[in-house]
């Protein structure tokens, strides 16, 4: 019988082998405090994620954030994950552009999801991978968090649902 451990880092393995290698991991140990290990904590302005450890220290990553008007700020907790999740346009972005199919299948190359996502109990707010590596580091989205597939694959694996997201300017 296959242990729920086993079965995970399965679904781990076979989803690191689908990321592309131009989205190399670029977290990093770097010193942090002030928030409980195992939270998160987003930085928009600075455009960084930092995953708590103890001992002062916490892992940070590069992240893309909202565009100007479509940034928030506030605390959230993990409320949901998936690995390689199909994608569904929210309302407004596909009134915007109707020729977007309703439904972008996980693993496709157009699926703006990535390799992971981890959905957020406030709003309709995600973090998640990308299909485009480019816009990590930027104002890009419409409120989500998007990270390189290696990094949301590493912090999924770090951050269980309930995780604690803090989201500061």
């Amino acid at each position: 019988m296959i242990s729920r451990r086993s079965l995970f880092r399965a679904m781990l393995a076979g989803a690191l082998a689908g990321v592309a290698a131009s989205s190399a991991s670029a977290g990093q140990l770097v010193a942090f405090s002030g928030y409980r290990p195992g939270s998160i904590v987003i930085v928009t302005h600075a455009r960084e994620l930092y995953y708590v450890l103890d001992s002062g220290r916490a892992i940070r990553y590069p992240v893309g954030v909202g565009k100007a008007g479509m940034a928030w700020h506030g605390s959230a907790r993990i409320a949901q994950k998936d690995i390689r999740p199909a994608w569904r346009p929210p309302g407004d972005i596909w009134r915007r552009n109707p020729w977007i199919p309703e439904v972008i299948p996980g693993g496709a190359s157009d699926n703006p999801m990535g390799a992971a996502a981890m959905g957020l109990d406030r709003g309709n707010y995600a973090i998640h991978g990308t299909n485009n590596p480019n816009s990590v580091g930027k104002f890009v989205s419409h409120g989500c968090i998007r990270m390189y597939n290696a990094d949301i694959l590493d912090l999924y694996a770090r951050a269980p649902i309930g995780t604690e997201v803090h989201v500061l300017e």
